[in-house]
């Protein structure tokens, strides 16, 4: 059977890159500048739009400065 939604941990993924970049004072266009993305495909990332791989999780936390795990768990279970 076919999903028609995305599932929950897209979202949270979304909002936790959304969430540590705004912390971090950097806008979308320079994050995913200083991590050569680009920036649409970014911002449909953020956003819960795009079903992002492994490997740009992996990118998308380097540039965070965290562990991508962190980037997969809910809000409320962070340290």
């Amino acid at each position: 059977m076919k999903r028609t939604h995305p599932g929950e941990l897209r979202e949270i993924v979304a909002a936790n890159i959304r969430r540590f970049r705004k912390e971090r004072g950097i806008s979308q266009q320079d994050f995913a500048y200083d991590i050569e993305m680009d920036r649409t495909y970014f911002g449909g990332i953020e956003r819960g739009e795009r079903n992002v791989s492994i490997d740009n999780i992996e990118r998308i936390a380097n540039g965070l400065q965290i562990s991508p795990y962190v980037l997969l768990m809910k809000p409320d279970l962070q340290a």
